[in-house]
């Protein structure tokens, strides 16, 4: 009989005794217990598996061995050795506040609780409570505890545009994670799990014996499914479909291990067989974007500078690195690394397809209140089919469309043409490097079409014709000169009167 799909299945029970499939990552889960410390830190974009992660550590420390048949695990476990476990989620909380976070702190002890004839002090603090808790499950099964924290951060991400709610929301998370490391004796194993990475002194000062396995080579994979694992477990699902075309869709997410498919995506194109932004519309952060209206960050560049990893690790309520905040929630992932003497720079750029283009059409939208569906159809024909007036009428209707109060300065204009370019689904290169200098845009359809193209923002109307000039002298079209096709643009765009003032082209093969 064919195995299900698990679409949106997160506990590991269901999957097994279900006939779901259930990608095996078990020897990840086996080193982590085995090999390392006992706490543990794990950021991943949302809807990425870390629910199931966290799902099958609980049945494991709980020894549901049936559960673990036939996985690597299996044959390896000490399955008498039975732990209480004290899960955490909240994944489906809604905390509008901190009487909201209060209730559900105080829910998960008393339901906890409940097992080990533990009631809950009205007179004391959750704080308290808590610590009472652990005790008394300690002294009833005369055992360390597993302690497993799922989506620690939703309560303030739901919160962080409201700056005081979420500071209030952060202390009381604060003292609660505060209060665990006062309990160490108790605790054999604990993994928290979420999106974002708070930085240890404002959220885990109390925790400072966190080890964040997020960027950890050993760990990579342990979310997500690589080429291998859906090829081997979905072969089934695979027949007559294009592998290289969803590669191209869905593949890219790298955490320093293997290129990784969001399983989440891939699920329900396997199910559709039909290429749509699944996870995107799902996983989109509203917050992100509002951030980027607001403030004039050089987006065309975030997805082509090296960072180090304390850079990406930069986030909280005070200091908000927007680099970190698209890394984290997976709108930039790294796609090459670089050893510096002894420091690793880590190269951003779009995961894949899906994000590229889902991504840049909100860009497009948040920028000029428009979608532009048109514009990009019609943008992505003329691409196609060689029309070069055709692309400069899109790219000058859409400039025109654009409030004269949001064109402020270059940033805002090469933000906008970038995003509707980007928006048409073809592979765009920003920041393109030859061996003399960087092209500022190419687009590339398969191995027969190269556009290059150069932007001037220009003080005067005399300086037009600086873009195709520098574009002839540095030579960029010889390194796509193995392309059936090569075309050179230039877009000069005039700084006040906030318009193109000059758009040329030459074929050049």
């Amino acid at each position: 009989m064919k195995k299900l799909l698990p679409i949106g299945i997160s506990d590991l029970k269901k999957l097994r005794e279900e006939n779901f499939i259930y990608v095996d990552k078990s020897q990840y889960i086996y080193k982590l217990i085995t090999e390392g410390g006992g706490y543990y830190f794990l950021s991943r974009p949302r809807r990425f598996g870390k629910s199931l992660l966290i799902s099958t550590l609980e049945y494991l420390f709980k020894g549901e061995k049936e559960l673990f048949k036939n996985l690597y695990i299996y044959d390896k476990w000490k399955w008498e050795e039975i732990y209480p476990v004290i899960r955490i989620d909240f994944g489906d909380t809604q905390v509008k506040n901190e009487r909201d976070l209060q209730k559900e702190l105080k829910a998960i002890i008393i339901e906890t609780g409940k097992v080990y004839s533990y009631k809950y002090n009205e007179e004391y603090t959750i704080n308290r409570n808590l610590r009472l808790l652990i005790e008394k499950i300690y002294e009833v099964s005369k055992k360390q505890m597993i302690i497993l924290i799922d989506e620690y951060d939703k309560p303030i991400l739901d919160n962080i545009e409201k700056k005081k709610e979420g500071e209030k929301i952060r202390e009381i998370l604060k003292g609660f994670y505060t209060t665990l490391k006062g309990l160490d004796k108790y605790i054999k194993f604990m993994l928290i799990t979420g999106v974002s990475k708070f930085s240890k002194v404002s959220l885990f000062s109390g925790l400072n014996q966190l080890e964040d396995i997020s960027l950890n080579r050993e760990y990579g994979n342990i979310c997500g499914y690589t080429q291998q694992e859906l090829e081997s477990y979905f072969k089934d699902y695979l027949k007559d479909l294009d592998k290289e075309e969803i590669k191209e869709w869905y593949n890219g997410y790298s955490f320093l291990g293997d290129r990784l498919y969001n399983p989440f995506d891939i699920l329900l194109y396997l199910k559709n067989k039909v290429f749509k932004n699944y996870w995107y519309e799902t996983g989109k952060t509203e917050f992100l974007f509002k951030l980027l209206k607001t403030k004039n960050y050089e987006l065309p560049y975030l997805n082509k500078l090296y960072y180090t990893s304390d850079i990406l690790d930069k986030f909280d309520l005070e200091y908000i690195s927007i680099e970190a905040l698209m890394f984290q929630t997976g709108y930039l992932t790294i796609k090459e690394v670089k050893q510096i003497q002894l420091e690793e720079m880590y190269l951003l750029d779009y995961p894949n397809k899906e994000v590229r283009q889902s991504f840049n059409r909100d860009l497009v939208f948040y920028i000029t209140k428009s979608y532009h569906t048109d514009r990009i159809y019609n943008l992505k024909i003329a691409i196609i089919n060689e029309e070069i007036e055709k692309i400069k009428e899109q790219i000058e209707i859409f400039i025109n469309s654009i409030s004269y109060n949001i064109l402020k300065n270059e940033y805002v204009y090469q933000a906008a043409i970038y995003g509707l370019i980007y928006s048409t689904g073809f592979n765009v290169i920003i920041e393109d490097n030859t061996s003399k200098r960087r092209i500022d845009l190419t687009i590339l359809l398969n191995k027969s079409i190269a556009y290059i193209i150069e932007f001037k923002v220009l003080e005067d109307e005399k300086e037009k014709g600086k873009a195709i000039k520098q574009i002839l002298e540095k030579e960029y079209y010889k390194k796509y000169l193995n392309y059936d096709k090569v075309y050179i643009i230039e877009i000069e765009l005039d700084k006040t009167k906030k318009q193109i003032i000059n758009f040329e082209y030459q074929k050049i093969k």
